[in-house]
């Protein structure tokens, strides 16, 4: 009946996509057996669930029942019953027959950015151009949260974990559960400070208050995580614990980048490239957040590059095809800097909402 009436209170919430019944959602996960498990954390256990007709979703489940679990997810139902973007997962409906709150979703089948970045069990190397594309597009979906959206939404907890990878490696922002409709022109106030220690925006820490450079920053470790493999919180060579996002900054300041970026990347011969998304991740993990640019801006530019790249490759990929032919090879440089992106380019970022 709680759950009933803080549905009510919610505009637009009764119009989601579906109401599933108990009954259908253990059908679809075999009574919600272990073997259908595909994630689990603090916040409960999802499922992959089969629906008569052979649509495959994603069931998330909370661990236990409680009015702030509650409210949690009738803030992620009333955040998601709003947006309509590629890059966003999709939410297909809930269930509210139950005492513990079950959400449905689009499955996204290749498992979590973190997992392929970090997890020992993930054999795949992830490619410049599919971590550039990752990193574009979910940029463009943070930036339709904060710009393109009727209302802003904050979505509080971005981190690797919540980015869902497809089978062609495209990106999926997900859990909404932190996040918050904010009016136009307002900073959000917490008491309970949202998110996951060592993406945290470090002015949030002595006021509570939230602003989307609070995403951005947030964004940025996640930019340091593509081009490093390593996590948010790691251990260095002397045995210590150290937060990334300022490891990262301390070595660009030292001018020691390529000593902690992925070897293979580096190999690859994508220097100019990885140089330039580390000054964009640098732009978004200024300390003040007026010095950090808009997520726009970010989306905008890792757009640019990389279409950039994806142009280099067919470039490529047309002299290898000439050259077996017969026909003339020539050599190009990196067009990223043919068209003009050369190392002011991350400063020219810092400086666009200075």
């Amino acid at each position: 009946m709680l759950l009933q009436q803080q549905i009510a209170s919610y505009k637009g919430v009764q119009d989601i996509a579906k109401i599933f019944t108990i009954e259908g959602l253990k059908m679809a996960t075999n009574n919600f057996h272990e073997s259908q498990i595909i994630g689990q954390g603090g916040f409960g256990t999802v499922y992959k669930g089969t629906l008569p007709g052979g649509k495959v979703v994603a069931i998330k489940r909370s661990k236990t029942i409680d009015k702030g679990q509650i409210i949690q997810f009738i803030n992620e139902v009333d955040i998601l019953s709003q947006i309509n973007h590629r890059h966003v997962v999709k939410l297909l409906g809930c269930c509210l027959e139950t005492e513990v709150p079950l959400l449905v979703y689009e499955f996204v089948s290749n498992g979590t950015l973190y997992q392929h970045m970090h997890s020992e069990n993930k054999t795949t190397f992830l490619s410049w151009k599919n971590r550039l594309r990752i990193a574009a597009e979910t940029a463009d979906a943070l930036a339709y949260l904060h710009s393109s959206h009727s209302v802003p939404i904050l979505h509080r907890d971005v981190k690797s974990s919540n980015i869902l990878l497809d089978d062609r490696y495209s990106a999926r922002v997900s859990d909404f559960g932190a996040s918050r409709l904010v009016p136009q022109d307002q900073t959000q106030k917490t008491t309970m400070l949202q998110g996951t220690h060592g993406y945290l925006d470090p002015e949030c820490l002595p006021t509570g208050h939230i602003t989307d450079k609070s995403d951005v920053y947030s964004f940025g470790v996640v930019l340091v995580e593509l081009l490093t493999r390593k996590k948010p919180i790691f251990m260095d060579e002397s045995g210590e614990w150290i937060a990334l996002a300022m490891y990262f900054v301390s070595t660009m300041k030292d001018e020691n980048l390529f000593h902690i970026l992925d070897d293979r990347l580096v190999d690859d011969g994508n220097k100019q490239q990885l140089l330039i998304v580390a000054e964009i991740a640098r732009c978004c993990l200024e300390e003040r957040r007026e010095d950090r640019p808009a997520m726009k801006e970010v989306a905008k530019d890792l757009d640019s590059l990389k279409m950039m790249c994806e142009q280099q490759l067919s470039q490529h990929i047309q002299e290898e095809t000439d050259f077996s032919l017969g026909g003339p090879s020539t050599s190009s440089t990196d067009p990223a800097f043919e068209m003009g992106f050369d190392n002011s380019f991350g400063d020219d970022l810092c400086e666009h909402d200075r």
